[in-house]
């Protein structure tokens, strides 16, 4: 399966905007193969592995066609402003 950019983002499913999942969050390493494992098992979602919670995939929410605006970590619909 392809994971590229459906939506207006650039960026591809595997790559979480800046705005909703820092470069320097403590478990940003740890979140990003737990999100690439459960896109590679076309599962909705995933476990977040520091706080427990339930986050819904990039691949899902890409699935649903538009941005619910809820915050969602892997929204694949949200523009980062430029560097």
């Amino acid at each position: 399966m392809s994971w590229g950019a459906p939506t207006g983002s650039g960026r591809g499913l595997t790559e979480p905007a800046r705005s909703r999942l820092a470069a320097d969050h403590p478990g940003h390493g740890a979140i990003l193969a737990a999100h690439e494992a459960a896109l590679s098992a076309d599962q909705p979602g995933y476990l977040d592995p520091t706080s427990g919670l339930f986050v819904l995939t990039a691949g899902f929410l890409a699935g649903r066609g538009y941005c619910c605006e809820r915050g969602c970590r892997h929204c694949p619909y949200v523009v980062d402003e430029p560097r």
